[in-house]
């Protein structure tokens, strides 16, 4: 009876040491085969001191905002991401532009609204959208005033309101106090591991907005899979390492990384603040 224990320990023993070989090589294997799978990395980054500024609205002159485009054409016929900048106490004319346009409060206050309405200052970490044909003004207050802007498709121009039309859409302004944000517990998105928070801003056609908000001290991974992947640093600021190189890129609110296809954007923040990233995609989003 001894002999048979010891038997069937010898096996359990011999057995238990090839599964644990076993899983050791997969891990090995599944690793190697996930750096496998991105080759040839996409990533690039464009740094807020690297944005070249014209005038918004040509037509005001020296009144016009300042516009730095991020990625796209404005002036042309594609999707397009660009910087907005404003003077203290700036408020334009009641206006309406000819696409819809979403936005995101970087810097500053900004009030965007019925010519008539009562003034509602949005501060960085602010959403909002802005229907084509829908007549507003535009209002800001601070040292520096910076939004983020993007139409699904352009040119982006300023008209009068005797233009003005209704296309069924209905303006939303969203201050940052209100964001809705899910969790590892509340979304597969984010890593069970991760403290990040992911909120769910919009979606049309298959290509959906995120913000991503990343803790103090976070150093982890952004994995995304879309070949249209444009992230803006909103607020906050991060080291991102570049794939190849290894080199580091210090991103202020209103730098700007991308790829195309399977990614993975390496993130860290300070120890003190963390960083909330605007993030437009037709692809899938993992935070590790």
């Amino acid at each position: 009876m001894k002999t048979n224990m010891k038997s069937v320990n010898l096996a359990f023993i011999l057995l238990l040491a090839i599964g644990i070989c076993s899983c050791t090589e997969e891990s090995k294997e599944t690793a190697s085969t996930a750096e496998a799978e991105i080759v040839t990395p996409t990533n690039q980054v464009v740094l807020s001191t690297e944005i070249e500024w014209q005038k918004l609205n040509p037509a005001r002159g020296d009144q016009s905002p300042q516009a730095g485009t991020i990625w796209g054409d404005r002036n042309g016929s594609p999707a397009t991401g660009f910087l907005a900048k404003f003077v203290d106490g700036f408020s334009s004319p009641p206006h309406i532009h000819n696409v819809t346009y979403r936005a995101m409060v970087i810097k500053g206050l900004i009030h965007n609204d019925d010519p008539a309405a009562e003034k509602m200052w949005m501060p960085a970490g602010s959403f909002w959208t802005q229907p084509a044909g829908e007549a507003h003004i535009t209002a800001a207050q601070g040292e520096e005033v910076v939004a983020y802007v993007e139409i699904d498709s352009g040119p982006y121009l300023v008209k009068p309101t005797e233009q003005a039309f209704d296309n069924g859409e209905r303006p939303i302004n969203v201050d940052k106090g209100n964001l809705i944000w899910l969790d590892a517990s509340e979304t597969t998105m984010i890593d069970a591991k991760s403290d990040a928070e992911m909120a769910f801003l919009w979606e049309n056609k298959g290509t959906v907005g995120r913000l991503v908000k990343l803790p103090a001290d976070f150093d982890g991974e952004i994995h995304t899979t879309g070949a249209v992947l444009h992230a803006v640093v909103i607020t906050g600021e991060a080291e991102y390492k570049m794939p190849e190189s290894g080199e580091i890129k210090f991103l202020d609110p209103g730098s700007y990384f991308t790829s195309t296809g399977k990614a993975v954007h390496s993130v860290k923040t300070k120890p003190t603040a963390g960083a909330m990233i605007y993030i437009r995609t037709n692809g899938e989003i993992k935070i590790l």
